[in-house]
């Protein structure tokens, strides 16, 4: 298994056939994984019946019970990619705020640029951000600029969440130790990816606001990332990251 896709559902029925379908239809062989947080509207009885037509080799799915967090969700994913030998392991949402067709720049960075952790991002030329309110888009924007400022990181979009890692930094990173949760996670493993030493590319992507469905996206999230970014700098300054 070369390119795994992990995305994480919560409620997904309206996205979920149709952001399969359209990574399943790109030019290079992409495989699957849903990790369902027992959606009680039938999310995973969705991708089960995919599983059992045209996708049967290319389409897997791990259930859990209960909202257990995002972070929690993509851990157990790279465990599974880890465990099933996945070279190049992808994370990206199920309402296709995340435009498919990037997956192929993200491959790309890691394949052909030499990127142990490819990143797609809003802020690296600009903002390129659809349909989402003002505040929201100054809210995500500056809190980037934050993080990257008490972190040290050279990354202009430390929140986002359409990522690929090469499989070797997965094994490298000490997952275990991966702390946070919410959207908090997506910070604290770039910043741990640039402690190990990895090699981060940003691709310009643009971000489109989810159509169908509901946001998990609040107020309360942004605030737990802007705090736990403080935790984060002083636990690094006692701790020795294993490098690549």
């Amino acid at each position: 298994m070369q390119r795994l896709v992990i995305i994480p559902t919560y409620n997904e029925k309206e996205n979920i056939e149709a952001i399969i379908k359209a990574v399943m239809d790109l030019p290079l062989d992409f495989h699957v994984l849903i990790i369902d947080d027992g959606s009680p509207d039938g999310t995973a009885a969705i991708v089960k019946r995919l599983m059992a037509g045209r996708y049967k080799d290319r389409l897997f799915l791990v259930e859990r019970s209960g909202k257990q967090g995002l972070g929690t969700a993509y851990i157990a994913g790279f465990r599974w990619a880890i465990e099933h030998k996945a070279d190049y392991i992808f994370e990206m949402d199920a309402d296709f705020s995340h435009n498919p067709q990037d997956l192929l720049k993200l491959y790309g960075a890691c394949a052909n640029e030499g990127a142990d952790l490819a990143i797609g991002s809003r802020y690296v030329t600009g903002v390129n951000v659809v349909n989402w309110p003002m505040g929201r888009v100054l809210m995500s924007y500056f809190a980037s600029k934050y993080v990257r400022t008490v972190l040290g990181v050279d990354i202009h979009d430390t929140t986002a969440g359409f990522v690929c890692y090469k499989r070797h930094l997965l094994e490298t990173i000490e997952l275990d130790k991966i702390r946070f949760k919410g959207y908090a996670f997506q910070i604290e493993m770039k910043f741990t990816a640039s402690k190990c030493g990895a090699k981060i590319i940003e691709v310009p992507i643009v971000f489109v606001n989810r159509v169908l469905g509901t946001s998990k996206m609040s107020g309360g999230i942004f605030s737990e990332a802007l705090l736990g970014v403080i935790r984060l700098k002083i636990s690094s300054w006692f701790r020795k990251y294993p490098k690549l």
